[in-house]
């Protein structure tokens, strides 16, 4: 009660801030006034004015009402829509880099078009984010007609696209593109060789649809470049034909985590089943060190087996298993399941194994999209998750009223025994429905799902459609007839679909249909549809709008709230309700113990239901808790993921200094007396006696780096000779080496060759530092067993292996250089994949250096001679072998 009125006395903060832009809407709409008696020439002419104005020191606060007043004109013309109000107000909420909640059916694609040609005037570029290549070439058509008018060009991202139309597209003013593809150009840009062969230019500004989708349903899984590594697919079909063999004594399912471990006795099962396999010794056991990849491949062919269902988390499509996405049913082409999880799967389907990947480069959506300086978001449901976007993201989510009254009714829950039972009163009611002509979306939470339905109202010879990821290609057919009379549409997740359900169906793509093998008068026939769709229109609203039935909850509410979603658009009328039975895996996983007690206490019997708000309630709580679990997750990921972000940063910074610099030979020279200086301080320390130096063993070092004898045992012997003095003898002699090459090579030859293998290394190195992070991060949660937090150990240990591949990079960039004999022979680097599919992209030397098989030979010391570091072995293997490749591992004293 409290709440209550302290509401309708005080407002809400989301009320209150719509008010504070009523302002400028009244200046918006009085500018309307003024910008409509302008000719199509006069319109145009103002995206020139307003940049004139942004150069002389407007800001774009400043010319917003005036920029939303052109905006809305120019739509009206080239579009045939002119905003509402409420989209107005979407559009500034939008500019304030804020999460805008728009319902389904208000009109957000057109809503976008205010900010986006409001900030695409600084000249800095706007991006649209969208979750598909289809709404992003959509959008890009549909809307680019209205910007291309006002003078803005537009660029389109879809995965098929070349290189150079990729760096086309994003020094357009405006750039629609997927999420995806931003992500993955941004981490293949920071593996190139030049800055003139990057395609993306700096962050500005970007909008996002579907930003709910996409920075929380998708921010637990990174994009990752990756390289191929050996070939483990006859050890992945092996280790798969031994798990049909275990009985359910032998493993533990832990559905609410996703995972399956193997009991005692399944360690004993498995042990004795690899052995009689000859796949282990006889004489060892299942956990003995070099067993160990065998216990990875035998856990990862269990979860293959008893957490991953086909039609469910994947499909087989092509002799190749494709990941389907939960939250929206559609297939993630490119992607693949990391850690050798999609090879075991794919032994399991019995296709082609594609080798296993090595990290290359990876970042979350979390990360990328927080590098941009403003950011806005738009969906029909953010609020559920207001907090995670404040905490992670600092964006604001602000709900926009809609510009009609909703008329739409969700009904309570019902809810049955068993799945048999439900699924027979779903029937039951998709026959009632739909012979009285009333349109209905049945939504599914699975391709198996959508397609046992469809089976179902097969056999009751009930006329539907199915759209899944099975069927994505006709989707916006099969949207454009569900609100017929008579439509029966099964969908799974209906989250960014992007195509809005009419009521009587959709003219545009019922006339594009007709009209492609129509013979006759094509004026008369979209006539004729127009007049045909406004009839059944007319029919659908007199039996009350879309009908939405959910065959089951979804652990999201967000997900509930976008099917219901469909319905009831523009003021229309509609109904929704879900039908559940308690062996819905929701309910038998996370739903209480407390709903089979009140469903006890009712009495349900087989084939009755039960429709009662405690129960709907109760429902939802349980979805709250999986929310909440599962918030914690991404945040747990996110602050383990900063620290490869910090790193990442730095990496990705040094990249573009080498791309960029013109003095790289500086760089080297420098680099080269930070080396030396720690080398000197390691065996002359620093205030110390003569007597305690090493100056044999900083010989042989310097040998070891440069090929190159310096005296320092008789330089050390003069007198009075400082520890500043033998550094600066150390760094004038290794200095010659360089020297040396820019006489023998050229200046412009050495510095594309100093470019080249500093640019490689680092790329080496980074590359097992990410795989050693792996390592790190797969065991640092049993840290907590000795009460230790396991982020801060990570934080510690993560840094440590930052700091020694730091090291690590200047003594090799300075060996490798030393050594590094040019020839004429223009050598590309290798080709990199993407998550095991071969990239469009290869990396490539840009000088005439070949770096892939560099002759590091030391001309002072044959290579089959003994190694004077005194190690008793050859050359070749010793000191010589440590700068032989520029790309290879490097291998030490020792090892």
């Amino acid at each position: 009660m409290f709440k209550y009125i302290a509401k309708k006395l005080f407002s809400s903060s989301n009320d209150r801030l719509l008010r504070s832009l009523q302002p400028t809407l009244t200046k918006i709409n009085q500018l309307g006034d003024i910008i409509k008696p302008l000719s199509d020439q006069q319109l145009k002419l103002k995206t020139e004015e307003f940049r004139e104005m942004l150069e002389r020191g407007s800001t774009l606060d400043d010319i917003l009402p005036e920029a939303f007043a052109v905006v809305r004109e120019a739509a009206s013309r080239v579009l045939g829509e002119r905003h509402f109000d409420v989209q107005l107000l979407g559009g500034m909420i939008l500019h304030k880099g804020m999460v805008a909640e728009m319902k389904t059916g208000e009109g957000k694609t057109l809503v976008a078009t205010l900010p986006v040609y409001l900030n695409a005037l600084s000249g800095h570029g706007v991006h649209v984010v969208t979750v598909n290549d289809y709404l992003a070439t959509r959008d890009a058509a549909w809307m680019g007609a209205l910007y291309k008018f006002l003078g803005l060009t537009v660029g389109t991202i879809t995965g098929s696209i070349s290189e150079d139309m990729r760096k086309e597209s994003y020094l357009a003013d405006i750039t629609y593109c997927t999420n995806n593809e931003l992500g993955f150009d941004y981490l293949r840009d920071n593996l190139k060789f030049t800055k003139e062969k990057m395609v993306q230019r700096g962050f500005n500004y970007a909008i996002i649809d579907e930003v709910d989708s996409i920075l929380i349903d998708e921010s637990r899984t990174p994009l990752i470049i990756s390289g191929s590594t050996e070939d483990n697919s006859a050890l992945y079909y092996k280790v798969n034909e031994l798990i049909p063999k275990l009985v359910s004594v032998d493993y533990e399912v832990d559905e609410k985590n996703k995972n399956c471990m193997l009991t005692e006795h399944g360690h004993q099962s498995v042990e004795e089943m690899l052995k009689k396999a000859k796949l282990i010794n006889p004489n060892t056991s299942l956990y003995d060190i070099e067993n160990m990849e065998l216990v990875h491949h035998v856990n990862q062919a269990l979860k293959a087996h008893h957490m991953f269902k086909k039609e469910v988390d994947y499909i087989v499509k092509n002799d190749a298993v494709m990941i389907i996405d939960e939250f929206t049913g559609r297939v993630l082409d490119g992607r693949r399941y990391s850690d050798g999880l999609h090879q075991a799967i794919e032994a399991k389907e019995n296709v082609r194994i594609q080798n296993e990947n090595q990290t290359l480069a990876s970042i979350t959506f979390q990360n990328y999209f927080r590098m941009y300086p403003k950011i806005a978001g738009m969906t029909g449901t953010a609020m559920n998750e207001a907090a995670e976007f404040q905490d992670i993201y600092k964006l604001q989510v602000v709900s926009i009223p809609t510009h009609l009254e909703i008329k739409r009714r969700d009904e309570e829950d019902i809810i049955y025994k068993t799945a048999h039972e439900k699924y027979k009163a779903i029937v039951e009611e998709i026959a009632r429905v739909s012979s009285e002509g009333q349109p209905i979306l049945v939504g599914t939470i699975s391709i198996e799902k959508s397609e046992h339905l469809s089976n179902l109202l097969h056999k009751r010879k009930i006329k539907h459609s199915v759209l899944n990821a099975k069927y994505h290609q006709q989707e916006a057919e099969i949207i454009a007839q569900a609100g017929r009379p008579h439509a029966v549409t099964i969908a799974t997740n209906m989250a960014g679909r992007g195509t809005d359900i009419m009521l009587g169906g959709n003219p545009k793509m019922l006339y594009k249909a007709a009209s492609e093998h129509y013979k006759g008068d094509l004026e008369a026939l979209e006539k004729k549809i127009h007049e045909q769709v406004e009839l059944d229109k007319k029919k659908v609203l007199e039996l009350g709008g879309l009908y939405v039935l959910g065959t089951e909850r979804h652990e999201s509410r967000r997900i509930d709230d976008q099917l219901r979603g469909r319905s009831g658009r523009q003021g229309d009328p509609g109904i929704t309700r879900f039908y559940i039975s308690l062996e819905d895996d929701l309910m038998r996983i996370f739903g209480s113990d407390k709903i089979s007690t009140v469903l006890t206490k009712f009495g349900l019997k087989d084939g009755e239901a039960i429709i009662h708000p405690w129960i709907s309630r109760s429902i939802g709580k349980a979805q709250q808790k999986v929310e909440s679990r599962n918030y914690e997750i991404r945040k747990t990921l996110l602050k383990f993921d900063n620290v490869m972000n910090e790193q990442r940063s730095v990496i990705y910074a040094q990249r573009f200094t080498l791309m960029d610099s013109e003095t790289i030979l500086e760089i080297l020279s420098d680099i080269r007396k930070e080396v030396n200086r720690e080398m000197v301080e390691r065996y002359v320390p620093q205030k110390s006696l003569p007597e305690e130096w090493n100056l044999a063993q900083l010989e042989k070092e310097m040998f070891g780096l440069y090929g190159l004898h310096i005296d320092l045992q008789a330089f050390g012997k003069q007198e009075d000779v400082t520890e500043l003095e033998i550094f600066e003898y150390v760094d004038k002699e290794t200095g010659t080496v360089y020297e040396e090459k820019i006489k023998e090579y050229g200046p412009e030859m050495m510095t594309t060759a100093v470019r080249t293998v500093m640019l490689n290394t680092l790329d080496q190195l980074w590359k097992e530092h990410l795989h050693r992070l792996d390592h790190l991060r797969t065991g640092i949660n049993l840290r907590a067993y000795a009460q230790k937090d396991p982020l801060h150990e990570y934080q510690m240990e993560a840094f440590e292996l930052f700091k020694s591949m730091l090291d690590t990079y200047s003594v090799l960039s300075v060996q490798r250089l030393a050594h590094i004999e040019i020839s004429t022979e223009r050598v590309d680097g290798g080709t990199l994949s993407l998550d095991g599919k071969p990239s469009s992209q290869s990396l490539e030397t840009d000088g005439e250096v070949n770096t892939s098989n560099s002759k590091m030979v030391n001309q002072r010391v044959p290579r089959n001679s003994q190694c004077p570091c005194g190690s008793g072995k050859k050359y070749k293997h010793c000191h010589g072998l440590q700068g032989f490749s520029s790309v290879g591992s490097t291998k030490r004293d020792g090892e």
